[in-house]
């Protein structure tokens, strides 16, 4: 049986995060594919976090400049080597290197980071993106992890796009493969509670993705007393795992700002909220908020941002608006309009179905993941780049380890 090893920046928690579902996706895909899968961290678990060994999923705990990881490796002799985000890649894709050449580096991104921080920077500043606050220091790193590895999983057309034609990343270096579902068909709706029985707007986001905390601070500020006056009996629902003090102290009864805090069953507050709220003012990759309001049937606004990678042309779940104010009467039409709240229920089942059908990608990925398999060598002679990065990187983060190591060893200071 192939073999796979991933090495996770955190235990997965499906329930609390996208990049939990994320992961489970891609954990479900190599298991049709009959690999062995090994799943390993250097995070301590959570009780929230979802049980691998119930799944049949072997899971290792691992230790950080360690060389107990170089025999763990060896002793595992996998296929494939998958790193969550690029950080994990430095960390130990030179250990793999070294330890199993053969064994294929497949890097999932989740999202650009670097995008994600030229972006806030930008929002800090108050100034309009150019490609000179792309090339930030995370790029550079973000990019190198990229051309060390034989694969990179790209969540989002976007930012597909954005590395070949801004970066001139080689696109036999990327692969395009979004967050998956079932198609769906209008029928499903059906289910769900109707219009009128759903109340209030909510909002929905862990707390310990920046962005997240910023949506909120965007319908304190500007957004949700423009909606109050106009729907004074309308509440916002605040849900979010890791709920920091600071957020606590929002609270407002008076104005129908909640802050419920972690959600213990998302689908239930998608199902019973009328409209999501989502002015996500910088970010990158897909949110999996968005998508969840599709699959819940809850019509949604967000921004340009928020919408980038899933709307393919279509019509969208609800509406898109930037502006404060056209948010806001974009958010009361929907809320006050049936006929428009309906018709955004279809528009986020076409877009399930366009830009999100598993169908659509499961043969690609299992094609692509064989043509490594066949074609390794070939492959990474194309690849000179990843050679000498690979090369400089295996010196240097090689050294800087053991140094570390050494210096834990001996409890120098």
């Amino acid at each position: 049986m192939k073999k796979i090893v991933i090495i996770g920046s955190v235990w997965p928690e499906p329930n609390s995060t996208a990049a939990g579902q994320r992961m489970m996706q891609l954990i479900e895909q190599f298991k049709k594919l009959e690999y062995e899968i090994v799943f390993t961290s250097i995070s301590s678990t959570s009780e929230f976090a979802v049980n691998l060994i119930e799944l049949g999923i072997q899971s290792i705990s691992i230790e950080l400049n360690n060389n107990s990881f170089d025999d763990f490796i060896k002793l595992q002799n996998p296929n494939l080597v998958l790193f969550d985000r690029f950080m994990t890649e430095e960390q130990f894709g030179w250990r793999v290197t070294q330890n199993c050449p053969n064994s294929i580096k497949i890097l999932d991104t989740e999202d650009l980071h670097f995008l994600r921080e030229a972006r806030m920077q930008c929002f800090k500043q108050n100034v309009k993106l150019e490609k000179k606050d792309l090339q930030n220091e995370i790029a550079k790193r973000e990019i190198a992890s990229i051309y060390r590895c034989d694969l990179t999983l790209i969540i989002s057309k976007f930012e597909y796009n954005l590395l070949v034609n801004t970066f001139s990343i080689p696109p036999e270096l990327l692969h395009y493969i979004p967050m998956m579902y079932n198609e769906l068909d209008e029928t499903f709706l059906e289910d769900y509670p109707k219009f009128e029985e759903r109340e209030h707007f909510f909002s929905i986001g862990n707390f310990y993705h920046k962005p997240n905390w910023e949506t909120v601070l965007q319908l304190k500020n500007s957004i949700w007393p423009l909606i109050k006056k106009q729907l004074p009996q309308a509440e916002l629902h605040i849900y979010g795992a890791y709920l920091p003090e600071k957020a606590k102290q929002l609270q407002n009864l008076k104005e129908g700002f909640i802050i419920k805090g972690r959600a213990k069953n998302s689908a239930s507050v998608f199902k019973k909220h009328k409209i999501l709220l989502a002015p996500i003012p910088y970010g990158a990759g897909i949110k999996g908020k968005l998508i969840e309001s599709m699959l819940f049937g809850t019509p949604n606004i967000t921004t340009q941002i928020g919408a980038e990678g899933m709307q393919n042309e279509l019509n969208w779940n609800g509406f898109v608006a930037d502006n404060p104010i056209e948010f806001t009467n974009k958010a009361v039409s929907l809320f006050t309009n049936k006929d428009i709240w309906k018709q955004s229920q279809i528009n986020g089942i076409k877009i399930i179905n366009s830009t999100f059908n598993k169908k659509n990608f499961e043969k690609d990925f299992a094609e692509q993941i064989q043509n490594l398999l066949d074609n390794l060598e070939n492959h990474r002679t194309q690849n000179f780049m990843g050679q000498i990065l690979n090369h400089h990187t295996l010196k240097s983060t090689m050294y800087m380890s053991k140094w570390i190591e050494e210096k834990t060893k001996n409890n120098y200071p």
